[in-house]
This record gives structure tokens, C-alpha cells and sequence, in this order.
């Protein structure tokens, strides 16, 4: 096993141990040594290969979004997928699927079981034969229900270690939050009442990674889910991780370090894992992940949804493209996960500084207005401001809370259009594949504004809705399908390709994507108005101009005898390539 191991990035994690617990890093480098190899984990080795092109694409869902009579819901999810979805994708994210008390799965019970009233490990396993595996180490917190806790409140080792106890007294003004909920949460121990930190909710308890058995335990938890099957490790809350009074405690160089150690594991036994961080935060602390190639292979891409929708919303993509152009060059190995929606709401605060302050103000009023939800965030001087509107992504771009319209579809379908071209790795949540309408039934009853966009299906259901070529749902997964396998078949939108974004008119968003050989050009154009477009094929769009044989890739239509004007309907999307 020895000779698997890197000295030089064990020399490395020495470096980083040392760092977050000082003498100790000696028996940490040992108890590494002991753990790596743990479930054949590395045994055999993997040949290298690339870690993503143009084929990837990934399927947010919950395990028991599909259900059926006499299946487990994995398995039914799993058959929806290979009938339906089929090679249109090529990893499903199953959402916590580990036996939960809260939080729709993201307050977890047991790290290491998968919920009996989904399926078994068998059944991730059949699935990931078929589909790349993401898997979330929801590693922030863990149920107050969990065997962990309770062993806590009972005072047994390891676990009595293993959550942080503060005082009620400690100055936490500093400490940034992502709810309004108390931060502190009382409990009755064997030792008496305690106060523990719970960033999220009461029953969420936030675990002590000051505490090395609690990283060890989450390396483990690691091991375990690459031997079965996971491909993409999703890092949750993971900004949050280190608590240290009298700081924001928030991406706290603690917290880096941690994920650096998750990517050398990474990079010594399982090369062909990929490492994402899940941080619902302004762009710059995001893209802070990413290291200096050091820590996650992806980051996900938070100011992108609010600002695709405000730019549909307003028919103006000035903010868009500006931003869209500012991106920065990525080192080798990483990449964004591009995506609109998830089972989260929409997040508002990647938002800030990217509009004015009254145009963000109107935009999330837009949520309400179509029937969504405003989800706030508690701040330091005990205001409240937006955190999330809650809201599916369809809704949000409605032109009426009563009813769908065409001008609705086509700038849904817009949306998802631009998504898929970007430089990244493109995500699709469940819901967002069908044009789901607001949950408002399941958000009353369970009180919860998030529900709005986690509902679940019967194979019934999805199966009425798929076969009415009249429903919006039916339309927009059509075309969803489509523009996943069109942009597999091209080069140009590998994630490691280049991406020129083109300023032509505010109504309008461009750019072109350019394969990593230079072997082919896609030019995505997109009218973003509910308004027809012309737009003249002059020196801002240099490839275009070099020949008259270009092809709209999305609708097949060819546009080689187009007299140099681009005509395009309300909302409509081109991918206009020369390759034969």
C-alpha cells in the first residue's frame, strides 16, 4: 500500500496537518498511511484519463423523485432514466439519499447506510454502472437524531468530542449566517445543559473538525463512497466547516486546508474523482475554492442563475455580458458546474454588486409576485436581508402566475439554451427538465418555503406529462434532450475550450466557444427579449465572418445564404457552427 502513496504530497498534508493541529501532525500523517487503501480504495490503481468534454453533464435529483408501485424509488428513478433520459446525461447527483431526520436528507442520521425507504447500496450501485455518481458528504452538521449525538448527550468517546460547546456568553456578533434560526441551540447532556453551534437549524449540529478523529471519520466517509461508486464528491455548506470566535467563520483558511486534504487524498488514490464545493456565496469568495489548483476540480456557478434571470426579466443582458467577460482563465483540472436551478432555491446573494441596488431590489420581487417565496439570512447587526428566493425556475420567468404562455416557454427554453453553451459542466435539476410549476400544496404543508421546488412524481404522472405533446412539459424536455446530445456530439463546448464573450446589443447575448484544438468554433447567440432581433454579421463577429456556411446546430436549419443579417424570433437561441 505504501508504494501507492505520494511522499510528496504526504509531505504536503504533514504541511497541512501541522497547520490545523500543530504537534499532532506526525500521527496524522501515520493514521493516514493506515486509513488510504481502506475499502480496495487504490488497490489497483486507474488509468489516467481526462476528467470531463463535451459529453458531460450532470442530473440533479433526489432518490425517490420518480415513484412507483412495488419498486424502490431509486430503482424506479433509475428506470425512468435509462428509458427517458437514456446517454442525454452522463452523471445523476442523487441528493442525500443516507436515513435523515430533516432538511429533505441534508440531516443525516447515518453517513454510511442508504435510507431503507429508498433502496439499498445495491441499487446505487446498479446506477452507477450506468451513470458517473454524485454523491454528497453533507459534512458541515449531522442530525441531533445520529448515533453521533447521542452518544454526545450521553457523554461516550469518541463522539463526546466530536461538536462544538460555547458558552452563551461569547461574543459571536462577528459570525456570518446563512438563516435567521439561533445560531446556539441548548441540550440537555449527562454533564449537564449544554449550548452547541447549529449554523443551519436546531436539529442540524455542526461538527468539531478542531477535533482530528472528526476529520479522520469524514476520510473514511470518503474511502467508502468512492469504493461505492460515487464519481463526484459534492462538498455541502462546506464554507462554514471551522469555527473560531471572533472571526465571520466563514471560509476560514482552516476550512481551505481541510478541502486541500480531501483533494491530495483525491489525488493519490482515486485521479479520476472529482472534488466540487457547494458555497452559495458572492463570486469571488466562490471561485476562492478552486486554490491554486489545489482544492475542488469545480465550483458551482451561484451568480449565474439570478443573473440569467434578471437579464430575461428585464430584456437586457448588459450586466450578463459584462460579468460573462470577466470570468477569469481557470488553471488545468478546473472547471465551473454551470446551472440554473437546484433543490435550492435561487440563491440572491452571488447577486450583489453585479446590478444596482434597485434593480435587485425589483428583481426579487419578481418571486413573490409569481407565486415564490423570499428566504432571509441574519446579519451581524441583527438585521435580516435576502438570502434565496424560493421559487422553480420556470415560475420565475412566468409572464402570469395563472397560466402558461408561449412568450413563458420560450424564455424558460432561452434560459436553459444559454446554460448549456457556457465554459463548464452543464447541471440540470429534475424539476427543471419537466418545467415544473411552484409546489405551493406541498410548501402549506410541510411550511418549509424550499418545498416549493422539491416536488416528487409518480411514474404515472411523469409518464401523462411526457406523453401529452400539448403540455409544456412535454415540450421543454423534448428540447432539453436535444440540446444536451447536440452539444455532446461538438468540441467546441468541451469545458477546457475557450469562451470569447461578444458585447453586440443589450437585447442580446453572445459568445463563442472554441474546442481545445481550435479543431471547431460554435458562435451561441441568444435573443433575450420578447421582442424579434436583427443583428448585422459585421467585425464583432469575426468567425461568422470568414465563411457562408454556417448551420444552426439547435434547429438544423442552414444560414449560408443569410444576407449578413441574423433574424431572430423573441427569446431565441442559435448555435451557429461551419464544421461538416
Amino acid at each position: 500500500m505504501l508504494k501507492l502513496l505520494s511522499n510528496r504530497i504526504l509531505e504536503r498534508m504533514r504541511t497541512r496537518f501541522n497547520y490545523l493541529y500543530g504537534s499532532a501532525d506526525q500521527r496524522c500523517v501515520e493514521r493516514m498511511v493506515m486509513t488510504v487503501g481502506r475499502y480496495g480504495v487504490g488497490i489497483n490503481g486507474y488509468k489516467p484519463q481526462p476528467l470531463w468534454d463535451q459529453t458531460d453533464s450532470v442530473l440533479i435529483t433526489y432518490g425517490d423523485m420518480v415513484r412507483e408501485d412495488n419498486r424502490k424509488p431509486i430503482e424506479s428513478l433509475h428506470g425512468f432514466l435509462r428509458k427517458h433520459v437514456k446517454d442525454a446525461v452522463r452523471t445523476v447527483h442523487v441528493l442525500p439519499f443516507f436515513p435523515y431526520s430533516s432538511d429533505d436528507g441534508f440531516s443525516i442520521k447515518d453517513y454510511r447506510e442508504v435510507d431503507p425507504e429508498l433502496g439499498a447500496w445495491r441499487d446505487i450501485e446498479r446506477l452507477s454502472r450506468d451513470y458517473k455518481l454524485m454523491v454528497d458528504m453533507v459534512i458541515n452538521h449531522v442530525s441531533r437524531q445520529s448515533s453521533w449525538f447521542r452518544d454526545y448527550v450521553n457523554y461516550i468517546s469518541p463522539y463526546r468530542h466530536y461538536f462544538i460547546e460555547t458558552d452563551i456568553n461569547t461574543d459571536l456578533s462577528s459570525v456570518v449566517r446563512p438563516r435567521s434560526t439561533p445560531l446556539l441551540s441548548p441540550v440537555r447532556t449527562r454533564k449537564g445543559e449544554r449550548r452547541v453551534w447549529t449554523t443551519f437549524s436546531p436539529d442540524q449540529v455542526d461538527l468539531n473538525f478542531a477535533n482530528p478523529d472528526v476529520l479522520f471519520e469524514f476520510i473514511d466517509i470518503l474511502l467508502w463512497y468512492i469504493a461505492m461508486g460515487a464519481r463526484v464528491i459534492r462538498l455541502d455548506a462546506i464554507a462554514y466547516l471551522w469555527k473560531q470566535a471572533g472571526t465571520p467563520c466563514i471560509h476560514l483558511t482552516q476550512t481551505h486546508e481541510v478541502v486541500k486534504i480531501f483533494r491530495d487524498i483525491l489525488d493519490m488514490i482515486a485521479p479520476h474523482v472529482v472534488l466540487i464545493t457547494e458555497t452559495n456565496v458572492p463570486h469571488d469568495e466562490n471561485i476562492s475554492y478552486f486554490g491554486n489548483g489545489d482544492e475542488a476540480h469545480m465550483v458551482y456557478q451561484f451568480s449565474l442563475p439570478p443573473l440569467l434571470a434578471h437579464a430575461l426579466l428585464t430584456g437586457n443582458s448588459t450586466y450578463l455580458t459584462h460579468w460573462a467577460g470577466a470570468l477569469p482563465d481557470l488553471a488545468p483540472g478546473n472547471t465551473f458546474l454551470n446551472f440554473t436551478a437546484s433543490h435550492d432555491g435561487i440563491g440572491v446573494r452571488p447577486l450583489h454588486g453585479l446590478i444596482p441596488d434597485d434593480e435587485f431590489e425589483s428583481f426579487i420581487s419578481n418571486a413573490p409576485e409569481m407565486g415564490g417565496r423570499i428566504s432571509y439570512k441574519s446579519n451581524p447587526d441583527g438585521t435580516e436581508s435576502p438570502y434565496e428566493l424560493n421559487i422553480t425556475y420556470f415560475d420565475m420567468l412566468a409572464d402570469r402566475v395563472d397560466v402558461v404562455t408561449d412568450s413563458h416557454i420560450s424564455r424558460y427554453l432561452c434560459s436553459q439554451t444559454v446554460m448549456l453553451g457556457l465554459k463548464g459542466i452543464p447541471a440540470v435539476y429534475f424539476n427543471s427538465l419537466i418545467g415544473a410549476r411552484n409546489n405551493m400544496k406541498g410548501m402549506e404543508e410541510t411550511g418549509h418555503n424550499r418545498t416549493i421546488n422539491r416536488e416528487k412524481w409518480t411514474n404515472e404522472q411523469l409518464a401523462s406529462m411526457l406523453n401529452d405533446k400539448a403540455s409544456h412539459h412535454k415540450k421543454i424536455f423534448d428540447f432539453y434532450i436535444h440540446a444536451l446530445r447536440i452539444r455532446a456530439m461538438h468540441k467546441a463546448f468541451h469545458p477546457d475550450g475557450l469562451q470569447r464573450v461578444i458585447s453586440i446589443k443589450d437585447n442580446v447575448f453572445a459568445f463563442e466557444r472554441i474546442a481545445p484544438d481550435n479543431s471547431e468554433c460554435v458562435t451561441c447567440i441568444s435573443n433575450i427579449a420578447n421582442a424579434e432581433s436583427e443583428i448585422a454579421v459585421d467585425e464583432r463577429l469575426p468567425s461568422l465572418n470568414s465563411s457562408d456556411n454556417w448551420k444552426d446546430l439547435l434547429s438544423g436549419v442552414k444560414l449560408g445564404e443569410f444576407d449578413r443579417m441574423i433574424r431572430l424570433d423573441p427569446y431565441q437561441t442559435v448555435w451557429l457552427n461551419n464544421s461538416q
